[in-house]
């Protein structure tokens, strides 16, 4: 087998943003289960997070990639 172990460390350094996400989305679900009205607050704010996340599970993703 050829290739780093910092590979398959970079690789699982993304599934603390993978959980991350699913939570925000989930809970961000639910709340506007429980009140409609504010569901356009509540998913402009679950964005704003999306992209933070989205950003951490990259910069763990690429390094693994570039490293293989």
């Amino acid at each position: 087998m050829t290739g780093s172990i910092a590979a398959i460390g970079y690789g699982l350094a993304t599934l603390g943003p993978g959980i991350g996400l699913g939570i925000m989305i989930g809970k961000t679900q639910e709340a506007t289960a429980r009140q409609p009205e504010v569901a356009s607050k509540l998913s402009v704010n679950m964005y704003i997070g999306l992209a933070l996340i989205e950003a951490l599970g990259l910069i763990g993703l690429v390094p693994g990639l570039m490293a293989w």
